[in-house]
């Protein structure tokens, strides 16, 4: 794989900042500090075999985590022709084509380099679910061979870190299929870890949105087994941290992290990140999907759900797919399809949920359906995925990228659901 990427990594002296009444961090204050920030500009090289972990604001001495980037993707010149014969009918059997195409290319393609890196997480996850949807245990079996090579641990060098936790979701569900102890020991230990946490006043624990993705489904599923609600009151309160710092109530999106506080797309509009509110959606899934229905603040996720799904339904370009840099399309020539996979899933859930309005929503997840497989190739690969990054950026067309993948499993699975359900 020859994948590179210029990588730029802001590194912010954030100073002592006031937190306010909901957790969050002022943006206002956090403006006026920012001005001492550092950036740090770093080339990797195609023969480079790391990219730098989502960049975002960190302490100066924090550590910093290399991701190998070629294992995750890459984007060839030439990735041959676009796939024939796809349906992009509402049927069972049409949707488990699409998604057994893909997942058996990613898996021949990318399992020598399965590892316990973030970048695989939603891989993972959606290769289990596309095994529970097709009845084809070796999508399964792919990430349980991973899962027994690592041992079962999860990585743990920049804890409290939520990229590194990210794995935990996958081990929790093959413990919750087959309840061996040493599938959840590790993941129990590091979030027994991190509920006892004392909160930072001056540092959100989730500081980036796509954090929410990778912790509070694992918190969720710790609950689930457990059955203890400290997982879940923890989660809960972390999120609205998070929350009341990053999400936009005029806007009903997600700033990818508080240096987007300010910044403006081309047209002057705020920029908010295809793939982080991607992962948010995601997260909202992956979290209400276990959360019980009498829990206090459930109505808070469901309402803040269909705020970002009313959202992004009204900004579904014309293709059904959305684009990286959400409020400027024009901007950016190819669709962003992890971003755009991510949403599918979330509102494919939400009508099956009876969350979203079936009429309203169900032409909206058929045509981003339909915008999906219109970039599989004749070989399986799925294309129009941003590489690594914290930002709207451009790519080629052929770029291909696990998460993405995962994104799309995940969404196949509910829009099969969809397919089998009455109308």
């Amino acid at each position: 794989m020859g994948a590179w990427f210029r990588m730029t990594m802001f590194l912010s002296d954030f100073g002592v900042l006031r937190l306010r009444g909901t957790g969050g961090v002022s943006r206002a204050r956090l403006v006026a500090r920012t001005s001492c920030g550092l950036v740090l500009g770093a080339l990797v090289s195609a023969g480079s075999m790391s990219v730098f972990a989502q960049s975002a604001p960190v302490a100066p001495a924090a550590k910093v985590v290399p991701v190998d980037g070629n294992a995750a993707g890459d984007a060839p010149d030439d990735p041959g022709p676009l796939a024939t014969g796809l349906s992009a009918e509402l049927k069972p059997k049409a949707i488990d084509a699409a998604i057994k195409k893909v997942a058996d290319w990613q898996v021949v393609y990318a399992e020598p380099h399965f590892n316990k890196q973030w970048t695989f997480a939603a891989l993972y996850d959606g290769l289990l679910a596309a095994s529970k949807t097709t009845g084809d245990p070796k999508y399964r079996d792919a990430v349980l061979h991973l899962a027994e090579r690592s041992e079962w641990t999860l990585l743990d060098a920049r804890f409290p870190h939520a990229d590194d936790q990210a794995l935990g979701q996958a081990y929790l569900d093959l413990y919750r299929d087959d309840t061996q102890p040493v599938r959840m020991a590790d993941t129990k230990a590091i979030m027994d870890r991190l509920i006892v946490r004392e909160d930072d006043p001056d540092k959100l624990l989730w500081w980036w949105c796509d954090a929410l993705f990778m912790s509070p489904p694992v918190l969720s599923r710790m609950y689930a087994i457990t059955k203890d609600r400290k997982y879940l009151d923890y989660m809960d309160r972390e999120w609205w941290r998070t929350s009341g710092s990053l999400y936009s109530p005029e806007e009903h999106l997600y700033f990818r992290d508080s240096r987007y506080f300010t910044k403006k797309q081309e047209n002057g509009k705020p920029i908010f990140w295809s793939r982080g509110n991607g992962w948010v959606m995601g997260a909202l899934v992956n979290v209400l999907r276990i959360m019980p229905a009498d829990y206090p603040s459930r109505p808070k996720y469901v309402a803040q759900f269909r705020e970002m799904a009313e959202r992004l339904a009204a900004i579904q370009s014309p293709d059904g797919l959305w684009r990286s840099g959400l409020l400027d399309p024009e901007s950016y020539d190819l669709p962003e399809v992890s971003g755009s996979a991510f949403f599918t899933y979330a509102m494919a859930y939400g009508i099956n949920e009876k969350i979203l309005d079936r009429k309203t929503y169900l032409p909206v997840v058929e045509r981003s359906w339909k915008g999906m497989l219109g970039h599989i190739y004749a070989d399986g690969r799925l294309g129009s995925i941003q590489p690594i990054d914290g930002q709207p950026g451009k790519f080629k067309p052929s770029a291909s990228y696990v998460y993405g993948v995962g994104g799309f499993l995940m969404a196949g699975s509910e829009m099969h659901r969809l397919a089998a359900s009455k109308r």
